[in-house]
Order: structure tokens, then sequence, then C-alpha cells
């Protein structure tokens, strides 16, 4: 099955403000770019995944996302992170009415494309499914197969939301990568230790990172 991913980006200027602790204001739009840049980058060099479609009103977001191969999407809805995951997802769908797509967090810098196999081949037996992120009550990837409807519920306590959704868990080891998302400095540091894309790798590179 090949997979289109949905991706919502939020205007750089306004992401990541809980990383304050750890990058400055100036930095922190380069770094959610970054961290962007490596999860398309990573994701488009999946072999199940057949195209990604980035959400975005961010220029410059989008300038750079769409030179790695991503389509860009304007945010429509402008409604926040599920009306714009739900309106890529209906982008998708208007041109392959019965593409599988699913929602990846754009804050994945260490993502591996091997691992993201992994994820959406187990996604695959199930009309919905999701993954939970590394702290164990977010969400980083919700799947829709095939005449399966996204119905994206993120946001704080999502695991819990996506389970009473309906969606199946994916209970699967060894895919750190794709659980890891970045919100804060211990985020990061973790991202690091698995080993960043060069993008972040080379921002990050700048930072004076608390614990490490």
């Amino acid at each position: 099955m090949q997979w289109t991913l949905v991706i919502p980006l939020k205007p750089l200027a306004r992401a990541k403000s809980r990383l304050a602790d750890t990058a400055a204001d100036g930095v922190r739009p380069g770094l959610a770019l970054a961290f962007a840049q490596d999860t398309v980058a990573a994701a488009l060099a999946c072999p199940a995944v057949s195209d990604v479609a980035v959400v975005t009103d961010d220029a410059l977001a989008g300038r750079e996302l769409a030179e790695l191969g991503a389509r860009i999407v304007p945010d429509a809805p402008a409604s926040g992170l599920n009306a714009a995951l739900a309106h890529g997802a209906g982008a998708v769908r208007q041109r392959r009415p019965r593409a599988p797509v699913a929602a990846l967090n754009a804050d994945l810098p260490a993502l591996r494309p091997a691992e993201l196999a992994v994820v959406l081949g187990a996604a695959a037996q199930f009309p919905r499914a999701f993954l939970a992120d590394a702290a164990g009550s977010g969400t980083t990837l919700l799947a829709a197969g095939p005449g399966a409807e996204l119905r994206p519920e993120f946001g704080v306590d999502s695991r819990a939301r996506h389970r009473a959704s309906g969606a199946a868990e994916l209970e699967l080891g060894e895919v750190n990568s794709v659980r890891q998302d970045v919100d804060t400095g211990d985020d990061l540091r973790a991202a690091l230790a698995l080993g960043v894309g060069p993008h972040t790798a080379a921002v990050s590179a700048g930072l004076l990172i608390p614990g490490s």
C-alpha cells in the first residue's frame, strides 16, 4: 500500500514556543523549519510513501518544503491543527478518492524511512490506526485506509481521544524515530541522541542545550 502523508505546519513565527528555554525567539522559527525539512525528506524517502502534502500558510516553509518534493496545500480553514489535517486529507482525496492517507507530525527530525515503513505497514491492517508519541499521551501518526475518514483528534491527550474514536493503537517496538516529536528541550535532546537529519543538526549545532 502506498500512502500519502499529510503534514501540518503552523506559521514559523508562532512555532515551538515551548522551546523557549532552549532556543531564543530568533532561532525557533529556523529550528521549526529544520524539523519539518528533515521530517519531509525522510518521509519522501520511505518506500511506503507515494507523496507528501504539507498544509501550511507560511511562505518560506512552503518554498523550502516544495523544493524537497512536497505538495503545498494552503491552510484554507485557518482554524487549528485538526481542521488543517482534515482539509489536507480532503485535498488528497479530491484528487484520489481511495488514497490511504496518514497525518504525520512535522517535528520528527530523527525520522527514519525504514521505521516509518514499519508503522505504515502495521497501519494498513486497520481502517484507522495511530501511533502514540514518546511521551505516551500524544500522537505522532494517524492513518486512514481507503474508504476511511481520517477524523483527527490531535492536541492534549490525543492518544486517549484517538483510541476513543475507534482508531487502533499500534503497539510497535523499535520505531522510536517515529515517536520522538520535539516540543521541549528534553525532547530535542532525545531526538539528537537518536540522530537527527542534516537540517536540524545544522541549526541545533549552535544551541547550548541544558543537560547535554
